[in-house]
């Protein structure tokens, strides 16, 4: 796997200078490129021409394709192409055409689809890659078909709303000969980095417990996509759309699987959450008898952290999750306190860049699909925890 670390020596300067708060202004003075014209076809390269071509293919940004325009894409990911200095936006799909058009003139993408037109999207040979930023549901279909097509994939988080979704998703990019990467940015920002060198470390000692929490208040009204609660879309409610990122970041800080959960589920609006769950909180046991607690909900204040306790210290990092807060690490080591501030960043033009790095370098991202599967397995065991009111065992993925 491509070292997270040294991508980001090379990167984190020069981005300090360039990046400002995502979507600020960026795009105010920008001018969309003019449509790229196709060469044809040449002779045979001489070795010369063929070192000179790879040399280009080197310093090549990475050509995207975002499908999916909703919150997260128009709001985060469309804006972060300003600030990459290794990827460029080829193309938008969207259901709806005309925002699909609006939104390629207004972030400088050459060409937008309709997600029946999403085959002839695939053919362009500019785009090398698709960000996933659809509902979970449609993201296995959506990788299947990119892998067939040749082309690298990120996707959003969850990977799929189930561990056999997920397996296809993987056995397709591996046949395929792309790269699968999901997007959780923990991975690349710099303050989740910092957390993670910390427990790995050793000056927390042995970790015994982890507590952590992701809430948001879901408003009523037509501004909520309707597919938050339609499970066959979601896969579920809260634990989907933020717990995942407890799940995720509990196993990458721990460095192993769960054995066990536990977990109950509840709503103070029944009527609204009939089909995913409003609230839900969750316990896993690793080995070594590690516990993890925590809590996800729509219905209480944005919030996040992720507290790590070991037998020697122990580290939060709050807020730890939303892409537009600036993070705090903090916490107590024999007897000290230590804290540190994390300016707000465009953590998702580090997460293109490292996606389009590891691309050019043919070498596996972190986090992978196998990632990815794991985190869904928890999740598939936390719900059924939650509906039997049972402690489940989890097979390792």
């Amino acid at each position: 796997m491509t070292s997270i670390y040294s991508f980001l020596v090379e990167s984190q300067a020069t981005r300090r200078k360039s990046c400002g708060p995502v979507g600020r202004g960026v795009f105010e003075s920008y001018r969309p490129p003019k449509q790229l014209k196709r060469l044809p076809a040449v002779a045979p390269q001489s070795q010369l021409e063929r070192m000179q071509s790879h040399q280009m293919a080197e310093t090549r940004r990475l050509g995207y394709a975002v499908i999916g325009l909703g919150k997260i894409a128009e709001g985060a990911v469309l804006p972060a192409f300003g600030h990459s200095r290794k990827s460029r936006l080829i193309a938008v799909v969207s259901r709806d055409g005309q925002k699909a058009k609006r939104l390629a003139r207004r972030f400088g993408a050459a060409s937008y689809w309709t997600y029946e037109e999403y085959n002839a999207c695939l053919r362009d040979p500019e785009v090398d890659a698709v960000y996933l930023a659809t509902p979970n549901g449609a993201h296995a279909d959506e990788a299947i078909l990119a892998a067939k097509a040749g082309k690298h994939v990120l996707c959003e988080k969850p990977m799929a709303n189930t561990a056999s979704d997920c397996r296809r998703m993987i056995a397709a990019c591996e046949a395929g000969g792309v790269r699968l990467m999901i997007a959780y940015r923990k991975y690349v920002e710099p303050a989740g980095l910092a957390l993670k060198k910390l427990v790995e470390s050793g000056r927390l000692g042995r970790l015994k417990l982890i507590h952590s929490a992701f809430t948001i208040v879901l408003p009523k009204g037509a501004d909520v996509p309707a597919w938050h609660f339609d499970p066959r879309l979601s896969g579920g409610g809260s634990l989907m759309d933020l717990g995942v990122y407890c799940v995720n970041t509990g196993l990458w800080l721990a460095g192993e699987e769960p054995v066990a959960a536990e977990a109950y589920s509840w709503t103070s609006d029944p009527d609204r959450f009939k089909e995913v769950e409003e609230s839900i909180s969750f316990r896993l046991v690793f080995p070594g008898n590690l516990v993890m607690q925590a809590t996800s909900s729509f219905g209480a204040a944005k919030a996040s952290f992720i507290q790590v306790h070991g037998d020697k210290g122990w580290a939060a990092l709050n807020p730890a999750y939303a892409y537009n807060d600036e993070r705090r690490l903090f916490g107590k080591i024999g007897g000290h306190w230590f804290e540190k501030i994390f300016p707000q960043m465009d953590e998702f033009a580090l997460e293109l860049d490292y996606f389009a790095d590891c691309i050019r370098r043919k070498r596996d991202p972190e986090p992978d699909g196998m990632s990815g599967l794991r985190d869904v397995k928890v999740i598939e065991a936390i719900y059924r925890a939650a509906r039997s009111h049972k402690t489940v065992s989890i097979v390792p993925a």
